[in-house]
Formats: C-alpha cells, sequence, structure tokens
C-alpha cells in the first residue's frame, strides 16, 4: 500500500506536467498556416510561430485563431492539472507554457508565450487574466509593438497573482515573465536601436 501510494503521488503531477507539454507543444501557428496554404510560417517574417508572425501572412482570422488557441492551451493545461492532482493547476501551466516554448516536434524552437501566458493567467484566476489582456492591449494600443505589449503583461502577471492572494502561481509567473524576455531578446535589442517594426510592419 505504501509503495502504491508513493507512485501515485510520483506519477499524477508528473502527467500533469507531461500533459500540459504535449497540449502547449501544439504548434497551431504552422498548423493553421499549412492548412490554409500560406506556407511554412517559420520562413516568413521573424520566422516565429506565434499569432504576431501569422499576421505576416496577411490573413488576419488566423492570426486571430492562432492567438485564441494558444491561449486555450494554457487554459486548458490548467484546468486538466488540476483535475488529475491536487496543485496540479502549476504543474500543467509551467508544462503548457514550455511547451509552446520549447516544442520537441519543432526541435525545441517555439513561439515567445505570450499568448499562452495570457490562457493560463485567466485559468489561474479571471481577475488575473483580465489585468493580463488589459495591460497587453493597452501598451499595444499606445505602442503600436507587439513586443512591447507582451513583455508588459509578462510583467504585471507576477504583481496581480500577488495582489489577488495566488503565491502558487506568483511564483510560476516571475519564472515565466524571465522566459517572455529571453524569448523577446531580439525584439528588446531592436527597441533599444530603434529598429523594432510597428505592428501591420514586416518583421518582428
Amino acid at each position: 500500500m505504501g509503495a502504491q501510494t508513493t507512485h501515485v503521488l510520483w506519477e499524477m503531477p508528473a502527467l500533469a506536467l507531461a500533459l500540459g507539454y504535449l497540449l502547449g507543444s501544439i504548434p497551431f501557428g504552422l498548423i493553421l498556416t499549412r492548412l490554409a496554404g500560406a506556407g511554412d510560417l517559420r520562413a516568413i517574417g521573424s520566422g516565429n510561430i506565434g499569432a504576431t508572425n501569422v499576421l505576416r501572412t496577411g490573413r488576419k482570422g488566423l492570426a486571430a485563431a492562432t492567438l485564441l488557441l494558444d491561449a486555450l492551451k494554457g487554459m486548458a493545461a490548467v484546468w486538466l492539472g488540476e483535475a488529475l492532482v491536487p496543485g496540479g493547476a502549476v504543474l500543467g501551466a509551467a508544462g503548457a507554457f514550455f511547451g509552446h516554448c520549447y516544442p520537441i516536434w519543432l526541435r525545441f524552437r517555439g513561439g515567445k508565450g505570450v499568448a499562452t501566458f495570457g490562457g493560463i493567467a485567466f485559468a489561474a484566476y479571471w481577475p488575473i487574466g483580465v489585468i493580463y489582456l488589459v495591460v497587453w492591449l493597452g501598451v499595444l494600443a499606445l505602442s503600436r509593438y507587439s513586443s512591447v505589449g507582451g513583455l508588459a503583461a509578462a510583467l504585471f502577471a507576477p504583481i496581480a497573482a500577488s495582489l489577488f492572494g495566488r503565491t502558487d502561481f506568483g511564483v510560476l509567473f516571475i519564472a515565466l515573465a524571465l522566459i517572455v524576455f529571453w524569448k523577446h531578446r531580439e525584439n528588446i535589442g531592436r527597441l533599444t536601436r530603434g529598429e523594432e517594426p510597428k505592428v501591420g510592419r514586416s518583421r518582428g
């Protein structure tokens, strides 16, 4: 009985993490653009598989669908993780985010995590998600830089989690925000040089 309990204690959290990773690693942007005949997304614009680069194909509907699906997979991973084991929501969230940013199917070259982070924030506690969305879209509207909006939202996520008492997600969100900044390091470099294109223009 003791050995069986030990197996459950290890297996269920591991399953929450693994399933979260598998969900997160689904490259919706790449799949949708190929199905629509828009070519290989990795050969377009920045080569990123996220919604911003999908927009560079000229297919606004595909970009919106990519954004929504990337967010939904983060939400689904949180809910699935919590259903599998108490506290598994954080594991599912971590798995989904890493799966999106570093998918094994694409040699670990994935997206930058902003939409998936947003979905995780909503699933963690919807007011956190609302703050994330408002900051993201607000800064994007003011700056016209997709990268600046995403970075600002990632920065505010752990603050919002702390304000609402979700310290479990707050610690995770700090780690995720650091990864978002790392994934945007080229964008940050272009911003400092004044070379970052605004939304609706080439590259990014």
